[in-house]
C-alpha cells in the first residue's frame, strides 16, 4: 500500500510503498483511511517533540482520522502510540478508541474538526466545572483550535466570550462565530473579569498576559481558572509568583494524561454530531496524500489540511 513515511525527525515524510497492516489484538481491525488531518499534535508526534511520541522510526504519521471498517461503517478513530498512523491507505485501529459515524457525514469535515474541537470541548466538559453563564477568554483564538473554542464555549452556555490573538484580520471573523469582543494581546487587561481562560499559546504571550489580566480584576478574590491546552508560542512560560499569590488563580492543564482516553472517547459522539449538523464552523481543505512532502511545511494555509489517500 501507499503511505507517508518518516525516516528522520528533521525531514518531511516521503510518499511511498509500505507493508500492509496486520491486526493482532482482539479489538484491532484493519481499516481503509478516508481522511486524515494534519494538526499540531500530528506534527509534534511526527517530529518526536511531543511528550507522547513513541520515538520509533521509521514512522507513518497521523494520529486520527475518518476510516471505513471491514463492515462498511464509517468511524472516527484515534490511534494510540504506534509506528503506523493514519497517513496511509490503510491502518490498524483499536475499535474501542473509535466512534461509529452516520453514513451521510463528510469525512474531510469531520477529520478536520475533531482534534482541534476536542481540545476545548473536553477541557470544558471534563477538566473543569463549567456552569452556564461564565465568562471565557480564548487566548490564541485565531488558530483552528481557538476559533472552534469560541464556538464551543458559546455552545456550552458562556455568557460572554472574548477572543484574543495576534492576527487582526482573523480576529474580525470571530464575532460572527460567537465572540462578544476581540482583543489583541496588548489589550488583554480589558478581559480582566472573565472566569475561565482557554490558553492555546502558552510561552511568553501567556506569561505576559497573566499579570495585566489579574491586576485589572475588579475583585481578585473571585476565582479565575486558567486552562493550559496548547503551547504554540512556547513549551515554557515564566509565570510570576505574584500572579499566584495576589489573586485567586488556578492553573490546570488539559490534554493526554491529565484526562484518560475514556474521557476523550466518551465526548466524541456529541462533538461529531455537532460538526455533522453544521453547529460548528470548520475550515478544511482536502489534499491528496501523495502531495504530503510538498504540503508538510507550508504554514501559510488557513484551512486545516486533510490528507485523502
Amino acid at each position: 500500500m501507499q503511505a507517508a513515511i518518516i525516516t528522520a525527525y528533521d525531514a518531511p515524510p516521503a510518499y511511498g510503498e509500505h507493508p500492509e497492516p496486520v491486526a493482532r489484538g482482539d479489538h484491532e481491525m484493519v481499516v481503509d483511511v478516508l481522511a486524515a488531518p494534519l494538526h499540531h499534535l500530528a506534527r509534534a508526534k511526527a517530529s518526536g517533540a511531543h511528550y507522547s511520541a513513541s520515538g520509533v522510526l521509521p514512522l507513518v504519521p497521523g494520529v486520527d482520522g475518518v476510516v471505513r471498517d471491514p463492515s462498511g461503517r464509517l468511524r472516527y478513530a484515534v490511534l494510540d502510540d504506534t509506528a503506523l498512523g493514519t497517513f496511509a491507505e490503510r491502518t490498524v485501529i483499536d475499535a474501542r478508541r473509535s466512534v461509529v459515524l452516520p453514513d451521510h457525514v463528510d469525512p474531510v469535515r469531520i477529520a478536520a474538526a475533531m482534534n482541534p474541537g476536542m481540545s476545548s470541548w473536553v477541557a470544558l466538559r471534563r477538566r473543569i466545572t463549567f456552569p452556564a453563564g461564565q465568562r471565557v477568554l480564548v487566548l490564541g483564538a485565531t488558530g483552528s483550535a481557538g476559533r472552534m473554542a469560541v464556538q464551543i464555549a458559546r455552545r456550552f452556555g458562556a455568557a460572554q466570550v472574548v477572543a484574543a490573538g495576534r492576527d487582526t484580520a482573523r480576529l474580525k471573523e470571530l464575532p460572527a462565530l460567537g465572540a462578544d469582543r476581540t482583543l489583541t494581546f496588548d489589550e488583554i487587561a480589558e478581559a480582566a473579569d472573565v472566569d475561565v481562560v482557554l490558553d492555546f499559546v502558552w510561552g511568553e504571550p501567556a506569561a505576559g498576559a497573566m499579570l495585566p489580566l489579574l491586576t485589572a480584576r475588579a475583585d481578585r478574590s473571585v476565582p479565575l481558572t486558567w486552562v493550559q491546552i496548547g503551547s504554540i508560542a512556547g513549551a515554557s512560560a515564566a509565570v510570576p509568583s505574584v500572579a499566584l499569590r495576589s489573586a485567586r488563580l488556578q492553573i490546570v492543564g488539559s490534554g493526554i494524561g491529565s484526562l484518560s482516553p475514556r474521557d476523550f472517547i466518551a465526548e466524541l459522539p456529541e462533538l461529531a454530531a455537532a460538526v455533522a449538523e453544521g453547529g460548528i464552523d470548520v475550515q478544511a481543505r482536502a489534499v491528496p496524500l501523495a502531495r504530503i512532502a510538498q504540503e508538510w511545511n507550508d504554514h501559510r494555509v488557513r484551512e486545516r489540511l486533510v490528507f485523502v489517500p
